[in-house]
């Protein structure tokens, strides 16, 4: 069985349990949604749930369609107990565009300019339903690789270089399953992934070879840090026996999807509970096919200010990989989609298993998507900097530098960290440590336009990049003289936009029509007064006349 190696997007991205997935759990007398009409069942309680829980190592506008104010201030402050991240795709058969369109266009046919609060519910006879199932929106994860130019030289003590190859595209199909309704106005689910490399998009083949750290070595070697010199010469002297070195050579097929490597048998043989995982070793290895986890949310049927937010994940309502109650909290939503009647103080709050956090989006601006009004929500400055510059996220260190966290806590305790790309948005001294890094907001920033009434994404593109902390270990030969330094290994952006026949329909029925319909009564109104008026100027005229005849006939001949 093959797994993932570090962490993914945050917004319901690629760490997975492997493939297939138990169903959800279910309270009593819940009913399912699923087409298999699959008897639910119990939830996970004990060590169960707390064994699913540990998540895998793996890659990680405008007037708002003429919104009420009075109604969106209420609606607003109501969602801004928690907001949402990340993007919906169609079902690995792919999209279907047709049935998309009559969504959208139902969710349009409410007879005015908001839809009601039962069109936009988690329930299988609300009109929006089947787009929370799957939204029509093609993703496309695209992937950007560092590929270390002088690894001998780093070796020997100097400043690594690299050089960014990419991006690998790959199309992005997603599809919930085993919906499963309970009694507590929360539904639960898996939600289903594979992917499928798109050549003609991409700048490569999988066939390409790079040069990358060995994160099997390295990442050993540093959990050996601190052990008997005497357990660090047995490590050197298996390393080279198995042929391993600081430094790989592979294709980008390999290192996405896994490889075969003898140092992974070696130590599942020896120390069978060192590793969470056995078989091939690889960033995005077993993300075909498999979930993230059970999400339980909350419907909104009983509880409106509630739709979205989660209740538990895999059981849980609260992790355990950080040291305050504050960073384990599992807060906002899943990601799915977001509550609608958004205000510019709404910000969109999920929880990540691949990050294994809640994070949160702050509003930037509003703006347009294809002509259809949207808000968009970017990452605060805080959202990866240390304790000592934003003290909450004192709870996730131990932390180097600013901008970057550490996830090897959740990640099998190797020195992962998780960062915008290029190290953007952190201390300039990360990027200043490896040659052939420029940050920079444009290209590595991230951003959700969302459309503030319904609260469904038009456009997308959330960028984050994994980085592995290395240095020299004393008795390791393979480390040679290192400096510390945070290496970066890749950086990928997760985006997508509506578009089509779907984008044309929300256009007409959400945007086109409620502005046909804002001044039609304008139009209506003024014909109206004329038709009004026509009675009238008729009575005066005609009393006009009926004047003038009894003065003509009142003169004295």
């Amino acid at each position: 069985m093959a797994h993932k190696a570090a962490g993914h997007l945050p917004g319901r991205s690629c760490v997975r349990r492997g493939r297939g997935g138990a169903p959800p759990p279910a309270s009593p007398g819940s009913r399912s949604a699923s087409p298999q009409g699959a008897e639910p069942r119990e939830r996970r309680t004990g060590a169960g749930a707390r064994r699913h829980g540990q998540p895998q190592p793996g890659a990680l506008g405008g007037r708002g369609a003429g919104l009420h104010r009075a109604a969106v201030r209420r609606a607003g402050r109501r969602h801004d107990r928690g907001g949402a991240h990340a993007h919906q795709a169609a079902g690995p058969q792919g999209s279907r565009p047709e049935a998309e369109v009559v969504r959208v266009q139902d969710l349009g046919q409410t007879g005015g300019h908001n839809p009601p609060v039962q069109n936009v519910r988690i329930d299988p006879n609300s009109l929006s339903f089947n787009m929370w199932k799957e939204i029509p929106v093609p993703f496309y994860l695209s992937v950007y690789f560092f590929d270390v130019v002088n690894p001998d030289a780093v070796l020997l003590g100097q400043k690594p270089q690299v050089r960014e190859r990419g991006p690998y595209v790959y199309r992005e199909f997603r599809h919930k399953s085993n919906i499963t309704f309970n009694d507590n106005d929360t539904v639960s689910f898996l939600e289903y992934r594979s992917f499928q490399f798109q050549p003609d998009k991409s700048h490569g083949l999988e066939s390409d070879y790079i040069v990358m750290p060995n994160i099997l070595v390295l990442a050993a070697a540093m959990m050996m840090e601190d052990k008997p010199m005497s357990l660090k010469l047995i490590m050197t002297l298996a390393f080279s026996t198995l042929g391993e070195r600081a430094f790989m050579n592979r294709t980008i097929g390999e290192i996405m999807w896994g490889y075969e490597d003898p140092l992974i048998h070696l130590i599942n043989k020896y120390l069978p509970n060192m590793l969470p995982f056995k078989g091939k070793f690889g960033l995005f290895a077993e993300l075909n096919n498999s979930d993230s986890g059970i999400f339980t949310v909350f419907t909104g049927v009983k509880d409106f200010s509630r739709i979205h937010l989660v209740d538990k994940w895999n059981g849980l309502s609260k992790v355990n990989f950080w040291h305050s109650d504050q960073c384990n909290m599992i807060n906002g939503t899943s990601g799915q989609m977001w509550a609608p009647f958004m205000t510019p103080e709404t910000s969109l709050e999920f929880y990540s298993p691949e990050a294994c956090r809640s994070m949160k989006l702050i509003y930037k601006e509003s703006g347009t998507f294809q002509g259809i009004p949207t808000y968009r929500f970017v990452a605060p400055s805080t959202l990866f900097a240390n304790g000592s510059v934003y003290p909450p996220n004192e709870g996730f260190c131990p932390c180097l530098e600013s901008g970057i966290q550490n996830v090897s806590t959740c990640r099998f305790n190797a020195p992962l960290f998780l960062s915008h790309p290029h190290f953007y948005n952190a201390d300039p001294m990360l990027a200043e440590a490896v040659l052939g890094l420029h940050p920079n907001q444009e290209e590595h920033s991230l951003f959700l336009d969302i459309h503030p009434v319904t609260g469904i994404p038009m456009n997308c593109s959330v960028k984050l990049q994994l980085s592995l902390y290395i240095k020299a270990i004393k008795g390791i030969g393979q480390t040679g003289k290192i400096q510390p330094v945070v290496l970066p290994l890749v950086w990928f952006e997760e985006s997508g936009a509506m578009e089509g026949k779907p984008l044309k329909t929300f256009y007409t029925q959400l945007v086109l029509m409620p502005n046909v319909l804002h001044y039609a009564q304008y139009v209506l109104l003024a014909l109206g007064c004329i038709l009004l008026l026509i009675p009238i100027i008729h009575q005066l005229r005609s009393q006009i006349f009926l004047f003038k005849s009894f003065l003509s006939s009142s003169k004295p001949l």
